[in-house]
């Protein structure tokens, strides 16, 4: 589905194969993964839906959640094609966790906050995140709301309730229950959704996050994606429990485990969560588990460390096949609306790119920027020599 030149189509419909226990035994035991009976699911095999756990979406919304997720995926595929051309520097993609990352986001409020890690441009979308913006970021150009100064895919917007990524592993879990518990000292209806790798769980915040939360009862959803990988670490080097979810026993709150991939199931766990904060009874962690299909960003060979029998597995339980057989099943999607809307993300793309192509870089004086409310005169003395001073020639 990647390709080098981005002129080419961009997604090609695939069908998916029912999930099995022959698929599942064949996944590698890098990925700790909880019994199968222990594992919130709601999609069935051949595509309906188990009543007792249907979080009973429109079938608008059904339509609007898989269109941001093939969005996600189209996006995704034509990014990596723009670093291997050199166009941009940088990209982390989110191939087969797009329902795990969008429908997480979808199950929460308007009010509340994302504080996402780096593979969640897809809750950027469910919030209403343009592609101009997040291309202007992936360039660093002078529109880039960070100016040029976080990596590509560092992407961020109040107007969203979408916080800042933060690189270090980790961070954001204690910054995501910083932002609820002050919420929550001014009486204010906000809750917070912080998005974590498997191999965040082994992270100091981790700790410090879950342990402040459950004492302190914060309104957080703690969403650990358990993608069986932390870049080339096997989820079974980072812990030596049955589960990631089992973790929030002993921070005094509850735990549950839900199939990844399954976007009605994530949708309904997620709101349980919310409904449990906004209610004052605390945080909960969910562990989703699923599956990078493809590598940990554009800088990473997964064939170097990872079985293809255990990628051919995770690929018979995509999340985009899934949901799409689904929405064929309940007549609420065609072959035909498939293709209108991948040359509408398609055309949009090209005109996202073009213009961002065409903005310059930040000016040399905006490094100064939004370091103090008042730019002291130390600053000020050093914004001037870098202005004054030579400067080195083009090479280009």
């Amino acid at each position: 589905m990647t390709s080098t030149d981005p002129g080419t189509t961009l997604w090609s419909p695939l069908g998916a194969a029912p999930i099995n226990e022959m698929a599942l035994s064949a996944i590698s035991h890098s990925q700790a993964v909880p019994k199968r009976d222990s594992v919130v699911r709601v999609m069935r095999d051949d595509g309906t839906l188990d009543p007792a756990r249907d979080p009973g979406l429109e079938p608008a919304e059904v339509v609007s959640l898989y269109q941001t997720m093939l969005k996600t995926r189209l996006v995704d595929d034509r990014l990596f094609a723009l670093q291997r051309q050199g166009r941009i520097g940088f990209h982390v993609g989110a191939q087969g966790e797009e329902a795990a990352v969008c429908a997480a986001t979808y199950a929460m409020r308007e009010q509340d906050w994302v504080f996402p890690c780096y593979r969640e441009q897809g809750a950027a979308l469910v919030r209403g995140f343009e592609l101009e913006p997040y291309l202007d970021n992936l360039f660093g150009n002078a529109r880039d709301v960070a100016r040029g100064r976080q990596m590509p895919d560092h992407i961020t917007s109040r107007d969203k309730h979408y916080a800042s990524v933060s690189s270090p592993v980790g961070t954001q879990i204690t910054q995501a229950v910083g932002f609820a518990w002050a919420a929550q000292l001014r009486g204010e209806d906000v809750a917070t959704l912080v998005y974590f790798g498997d191999g965040a769980t082994s992270s100091s915040d981790f700790h410090s996050g879950l342990n402040f939360a459950g004492v302190y009862r914060t309104p957080v959803i703690f969403f650990c994606r358990n993608n069986g990988w932390a870049i080339s670490v096997p989820s079974e080097q980072q812990t030596a429990s049955s589960s990631f979810a089992i973790k929030a026993e002993a921070y005094g709150m509850p735990g549950v485990s839900v199939d990844g991939n399954d976007v009605f199931a994530v949708v309904s766990v997620v709101r349980d969560a919310v409904r449990r904060a906004v209610r004052g009874e605390g945080p909960t962690l969910v562990e989703a588990v699923t599956y990078r299909t493809g590598g940990h960003s554009s800088s990473d060979d997964p064939d170097r460390y990872r079985p293809k029998a255990e990628v051919g597995a995770w690929l018979r339980r995509d999340p985009i096949d899934r949901l799409r057989r689904h929405l064929e099943l309940t007549g609420c999607w065609s072959i035909q609306e498939e293709r209108r809307f991948v040359q509408e993300v398609e055309s949009a793309f090209r005109a996202a790119v073009a213009s961002a192509e065409a903005v310059p870089p930040p000016p040399l004086a905006s490094m100064f920027d939004d370091v103090y409310a008042k730019l002291p005169w130390h600053l000020r003395e050093q914004r001037d020599q870098l202005l004054l001073g030579p400067r080195p020639p083009r090479t280009h």
